[in-house]
């Protein structure tokens, strides 16, 4: 699209379904290079990703030609058939319903990215439902409880 600029920076935060914990490190590799691959295909740009077992963060440059409730959907279609074709868990692989999107100032990316990159870590100390929580409350998303991820016990 000529003459048309835009610094569009989201992180997008989504669950597996029941929170599962179902991503292991033995493949979790290979689908954050399927979802970087979707994202290309869309023509956006992968800035980060990483998550843990049950959850995923990605920070991508977006375009304003696309949708990022089409692309969230297209992610999470096509790794479910991945990952299930795949067979790289024993039990049927889905994410949940829903999904957080978070802008970001091209000032703030070092620090997202470096976020994003401690997931590990940082989930060492903090739950997947309080992080998500901060997210909201430090947006100023509101936001209903009972329409939240299916949380279970942590």
């Amino acid at each position: 699209m000529p003459n048309t600029f835009s610094q569009i920076y989201i992180q997008i935060v989504f669950a597996v379904k029941g929170r599962e914990s179902l991503i292991t490190a033995a493949w979790e590799e290979e689908l954050y290079k399927y979802i970087t691959g979707v994202v290309q295909k869309k023509d956006q740009k992968m800035l980060a990703i990483n998550g843990v077992s049950d959850h995923i963060h990605f920070l991508i440059g977006m375009r304003p030609t696309c949708s990022i409730a089409d692309l969230v959907r297209e992610i999470k279609k096509s790794t479910n058939e991945f990952v299930n074709e795949r067979k790289f868990t024993k039990f049927k692989f889905s994410w949940q319903e829903g999904y957080g999107a978070f802008s970001y100032s091209h000032s703030h990316l070092t620090n997202v990215i470096s976020y994003i990159m401690n997931q590990k870590e940082h989930h060492k100390k903090k739950t997947f439902k309080d992080e998500y929580v901060s997210f909201l409350n430090a947006f100023d998303v509101p936001f209903d409880e009972k329409y939240l991820f299916e949380w279970i016990e942590e």
